[in-house]
């Protein structure tokens, strides 16, 4: 009987790897008792955008077995890590970033490292925005101090189930950094390598504006998974999401996607929908590369990060919530799909020595 289950499951394809889940070792157990076959599928990632399709067609091709007349479906997740650990005990290095300022990329990179936390993902959050630090307000955090731990290593402060640094937590309130491009360096360099991060799924980095100094540190510095643009629709802020673009093909950073911010507006009175930037102009740039979501403005959002809770989790039923839901998932499917292909193409580069002619 468990022959014939797996032999079932081996016909189910991971929807976004294309590959079935027992040769991806997705399978953590497989049992029939009474004609009930219990399976564990382990994901790739606990914010997997396709969950429910993967329960659907393991329950279908199971259900084909002769015998079995129950299918219980329950999942596990581990995160595949990059062939090339970023940093000590992180999986990926996630950059988001954007071409200019005020479209929203800090408002951004906070909902989606709470919204994959809020999936189960273990995630930090470097706030690299040494000029206009705003995540530790948005996470409520402004006053909190960062310390040492016993090693002498920066201690990240926790909030909302994860741990982010900023330089708001280590200068005084309003100081204004007037700092040259080698200290900038100093400091990323801190961030990332001085700092006591753990074990992290993924670390979030929401970058400055442009495509300046800390962008060129980052990526030199660390093993960078990939990057995410924000852009509004407008063409003045697409026209510089792909100078970003143009810097991380630069720098051999992969973009992962385009998340489009302020994509339209849905008056809370009448419920029509106004396009006030346009809209869909990300699509032009999604031709290339994965539109991971369009989110809309949203009066909660923008009081939820005053109020220091990120909006997935203050509000997680509204339209622009979801969305923002939806983009974390999307990303992290990306992530993995990243990871799994370069797996796959390490080990095919490996093969030809593993071979033994006789």
């Amino acid at each position: 009987m468990h022959d014939a289950v797996m032999s079932a499951l081996k016909t189910v394809n991971d929807p976004e790897l294309h590959r079935d889940l027992v040769s991806l070792g997705m399978i953590e157990r497989a049992e029939v008792v009474d004609g009930v076959a219990q399976i564990k599928v382990n994901l790739t990632t606990p914010a997997c955008p396709l969950k429910g399709q993967i329960e659907e067609d393991v329950r279908s091709a199971v259900l084909k077995v002769p015998g079995v007349h129950t299918v219980q479906v329950s999942f596990g997740a581990t995160v595949r890590p990059a062939a090339q650990p970023a940093l000590p005990g992180v999986k990926h290095v996630l950059l988001v970033g954007s071409g200019k300022g005020g479209v929203g990329k800090s408002s951004v990179a906070v909902n989606l490292a709470a919204s994959l936390a809020r999936d189960g993902a273990r995630v930090g959050l470097l706030d690299a925005d040494v000029y206009g630090p705003s995540v530790a307000h948005m996470l409520g955090q402004g006053a909190a101090r960062v310390s040492a731990n016993a090693d002498r290593k920066m201690q990240p402060i926790e909030a909302h189930g994860l741990r982010f640094i900023s330089m708001a937590n280590l200068s005084p309130a309003g100081q204004a950094l007037v700092w040259r491009g080698p200290m900038l360096h100093s400091a990323v360099q801190q961030f990332l390598k001085d700092a006591a991060w753990g074990e992290l799924d993924y670390l979030i980095v929401d970058l400055p504006p442009g495509t300046g100094d800390v962008q060129l540190s980052l990526t030199q510095t660390v093993q960078v998974t990939g990057a995410v643009i924000v852009t509004t629709p407008q063409d003045v802020a697409l026209i510089d999401a792909a100078r970003a673009i143009d810097m991380f093909r630069k720098a051999s950073v992969p973009v992962l996607g385009i998340v489009e911010n302020m994509s339209y507006f849905v008056a809370p009175d009448t419920g029509n929908t106004y396009d006030l930037f346009g809209r869909g102009g990300s699509r032009k740039l999604g031709e290339q590369y994965p539109l991971l979501g369009e989110v809309p403005i949203d009066l909660d959002v923008r009081q939820d990060a005053d109020a220091g809770v990120p909006a997935v989790l203050a509000h997680p039923q509204t339209v622009a919530a979801q969305a923002l839901i939806s983009v974390a998932r999307n990303l992290a499917g990306q992530v993995s799909v990243l990871a799994v292909n370069r797996a796959l193409a390490q080990s095919l580069e490996e093969l030809p020595d593993q071979l033994t002619v006789v």
